[in-house]
């Protein structure tokens, strides 16, 4: 019987199989009466048993014989009409081939129903998605496609299969270099959010993959920051944390490896022994989400808002403490302009914004006294030795939250080229630290930060009192202290009338423990509820801020500002602590006051961004609005006019205003964003404190 003829009638063919794998087939077949006509059967070679031919048979069982012979697949590793599940109905697949280690895991998927490339194609897409499966293969005996799944929307078309002895990877010569990385940046040319791909991921896959959704994300985007830094500094190495090809057991075995030496370099956030438990499969589909992106950026906006969700549904939420915006912390460093020789420290430390955006800022003195211009601050580049000094010398932070504070020092351990100062201990609690720093385990990670924390006490024995010369936080503020053992270490314990309180509002509590960080002369700048500024029953909490310092600002914040999480209104104070040389006491002097007029989000805590034609135009109120409190009197701090404002402009323009690192630029009029935007908030401020001749204004 010639197959040829056999075929004629149907959409088959037989011209990509060699003359002697037809001949030897046409030889096996065998011919049975059946109800008085002669009707073709094969012995299949992987059913083990008598099949009756059809034209799709005979190209399947050729193809086998290819899959065995040219590429030397066991027939063992393989399955014919294997069952696909799409929901309640299941269909199957022509052959599948597994993967060697893992028996369970689909390989290969070949497919031959659809004859036709179009529709055998889509068939083939949807078998793969079901199962994971990486490589595709269609054919009708005349023409053959391979594809590679790269993920459910992105199917490569691949030149050849690799043989039983090869993998994928073997085949394929695409390789990414940072540049390639750059160059193709789904978060710039997409416009993509790193939250949002992390809510894909859950939706898809980490929803129902029986994991800590934080940790794994944690350990993935701590694994990718490694890489890039890696191939960054030896450009002739190629991205790891990329899937070229690899099965799934072989990529989680990759992304395992280099998660191992990105924990080497940078100890003391992961232990020993942690490991990625995502299964294979899952975890192809998060590398596939996260590879075409890139973390290390111009500010922390992309790595942070991430792990601002991630914490928040986690942990941080529920003891009232939210991530400040880091337009809100740049408005705060700008307006206390740290130097290279002053210490800083936030004592609430959430993943370490102020730190962080206080190194930016000094580093970008350091490069300009080297007449060197602005990169990218949040970078893989290898760093000047004066940058790294003062992120390892300077720079401190502490929280009570254990994840956040390692997503803090990942973030500062990046910066510093390997160590930190943060500190995992409540700020609070003062007299129990010794509690944790005398434990082994917290010394292998926290000892190094602690003996150069423990430098800055203002005596040598005791845990209060510190030098520092600069504190920004914003302590949580929803919640009561009730212990009577903390609170009697407090002034601000006790009420108006000097009687020690039942409870006292945490936020309160760290407005005198953040002076207690402080040297004299040292400022600060702490959001605080808008309520302690105006409630009359707060007024004694008042007197006592103006006991110990000046009262250099207050900033109103719009109450959008951090929803979605909450919508408490906000003000930041900006305080010096009186000393006889850098800030000499004063009866009666002027304070700034300004209120942001931008919402910068939305009712939802959705960021608002800029476009081009919302570009203001001008500044409203070109005189600053000063007020004078008189400590002695009952007169409330009130917030003046706007020292600025956007114009209103029309909203219904979709072209955005970039950057210089093209990122969309978060609408506000808290400062001027990298010369693009106005002057806003803090160079009002800026402007005030020359003329009021402020110690810190004007001496880089």
């Amino acid at each position: 019987m010639k197959l040829s003829e056999f075929l004629k009638d149907s959409n088959y063919k037989l011209s990509q199989f060699s003359e002697k794998q037809i001949q030897d087939f046409e030889n096996q077949i065998i011919l049975k009466e059946v109800k008085g006509n002669f009707v073709s059967y094969i012995n299949c070679l992987v059913r083990k048993k008598e099949i009756k031919l059809t034209p799709e048979e005979a190209v399947r069982q050729l193809y086998l014989k290819v899959l065995n012979e040219n590429y030397q697949y066991p027939f063992e590793r393989m399955q014919l009409e294997y069952p696909v599940s799409f929901g309640r109905e299941k269909k199957r697949a022509d052959i599948v081939i597994f993967d060697k280690d893992n028996h369970n895991s689909i390989y290969m998927m070949i497919e031959m129903k659809k004859p036709k490339l179009k529709d055998g194609k889509e068939q083939l897409k949807s078998y793969c998605n079901a199962t994971g499966a990486p490589i595709g293969i269609w054919t009708n005996g005349e023409s053959i496609s391979f594809y590679n799944r790269r993920d459910p929307n992105y199917f490569k078309d691949i030149p050849e299969i690799p043989n039983v002895f090869q993998s994928l990877t073997d085949i394929l010569t695409e390789r990414w270099s940072i540049d390639d990385l750059v160059k193709n940046d789904k978060l710039v040319n997409e416009k993509k959010s790193l939250k949002d791909l992390i809510l894909e991921m859950e939706d898809e896959v980490l929803a129902n993959a029986g994991v800590d959704v934080f940790e794994e994300l944690f350990q993935l985007i701590f694994t990718k920051l490694y890489d890039e830094l890696e191939s960054t500094r030896n450009k002739n190495r190629f991205l790891e944390f990329r899937n070229y090809g690899e099965t799934e057991t072989e990529l989680k075995n990759k992304i395992q490896h280099l998660f191992d030496k990105a924990k080497n370099k940078w100890e003391g956030v992961f232990g020993e022994k942690a490991k990625i438990t995502l299964t294979p499969s899952h975890l192809a589909i998060c590398v596939s989400s996260l590879e075409g992106i890139k973390l290390f950026n111009s500010n922390l906006d992309v790595v942070d808002e991430a792990f601002e969700y991630l914490i928040n549904k986690s942990s941080k939420g529920d003891k009232g403490q939210y991530f400040t915006p880091r337009y809100v912390i740049d408005m705060c460093v700008k307006m206390l302009d740290p130097k290279e020789e002053e210490t800083v420290i936030d004592t609430a430390a959430g993943s370490c914004g102020f730190p962080v955006h206080s190194i930016f800022h000094v580093w970008e003195k350091q490069l300009k006294k080297r007449g060197l211009p602005k990169s990218h601050l949040f970078t893989a580049e290898e760093k000047l030795p004066e940058q790294k000094d003062y992120v390892r010398d300077k720079v401190f932070a502490i929280d009570f939250d254990e994840r956040a504070v390692r997503v803090a020092r990942t973030l500062n351990l990046i910066a510093g080229d390997g160590q930190t100062n943060v500190l995992h201990l409540n700020t609070l609690d003062y007299d129990r630290w010794e509690d944790f720093t005398e434990e082994e385990a917290w010394k292998d990670v926290y000892y190094e930060g602690w003996k150069k924390f423990k430098k800055l006490r203002k005596t040598t024995d005791q845990n209060r009192d510190f030098q520092f010369d600069i504190l920004m936080a914003n302590p949580p503020f929803a919640g009561e202290i009730k212990e009577t053992r903390i609170l009697s270490k407090y002034d601000l314990g006790k009420n108006a009338a000097g009687k020690m309180q039942n409870k006292v509002g945490r936020d309160i509590l760290f407005i005198e423990r953040n002076l207690d960080f402080l040297k004299s002369g040292g400022r600060m700048a702490v959001v605080l509820p808008q309520g302690r500024f105006n409630n009359s029953s707060d007024k004694y909490i008042r007197d006592y801020i103006a006991e110990h310092c000046r009262i250099l600002a207050v900033v109103g914040l719009h109450g959008n500002v951090f929803k979605p999480h909450t919508g408490t209104k906000t003000s930041v104070l900006f305080v010096q602590k009186w000393d006889d040389k850098l800030c000499p006491k004063k009866e009666d002097y002027p304070i700034f006051f300004a209120t942001m007029q931008e919402p910068s989000k939305d009712n939802s805590g959705e960021k608002i961004f800029v476009k081009k034609k919302d570009y203001p135009q001008s500044l409203r109120g070109a005189e600053l609005s000063e007020a004078t409190k008189q400590s002695q009197t009952n007169e409330e701090p009130s917030v003046a006019e706007p020292v600025n404002t956007y114009n209103e402009l029309p909203q219904d323009l979709e072209e955005f205003l970039l950057d210089s690192h093209d990122h969309l630029i978060v609408k506000h009029d808290l400062f001027n964003h990298d010369g693009v935007t106005k002057d806003g908030i803090a160079e009002a401020f800026l402007e005030f404190a020359k003329k009021e001749q402020l110690s810190f204004v004007g001496k880089n």
